[in-house]
């Protein structure tokens, strides 16, 4: 019974809380952000925002100044487990017509980019 008891513990305090959740959530789409601000430097701080928590619509709001240069919508993902086809799906139902990008990390591994296999094949014929 002890044993069962040290198991229970353990699973009870291990739950990530709902604010420890969105705070990884709010870091990765500050990371994209400065990621993009970094690699398009034409761009000014106010044209790419990290989204509330909670609020509807793409992660990363871009100017149309960013649009015209980064022509994806984000969706980001930052957990330890991920059902990649539904956080897609996600990302497909807030991209407003807009290319969908999901960027999905979980602890101690680079963060890493889901889209459409023939978007990404267009992307790389243009380079």
């Amino acid at each position: 019974m002890a044993h069962l008891l040290e198991r229970c513990d353990y699973w009870c305090h291990s739950v990530v809380k709902p604010q420890s959740a969105k705070a990884k959530g709010r870091n990765l789409q500050k990371w994209v952000r400065d990621l993009l601000l970094e690699n398009f430097p034409t761009l000014e701080p106010d044209d790419v925002r990290s989204t509330s928590m909670g609020a509807g619509g793409e992660d990363v709001q871009l100017s149309p100044a960013a649009r015209k240069l980064f022509k994806f919508s984000v969706e980001c993902k930052n957990t330890e487990r991920l059902n990649v086809w539904e956080a897609y799906q996600q990302a497909c139902e807030n991209s407003g017509g807009h290319e969908p990008l999901l960027i999905m990390k979980k602890n101690r591994k680079k963060p890493l980019v889901v889209m459409d296999a023939e978007q990404f094949v267009k992307l790389i014929k243009k380079l």
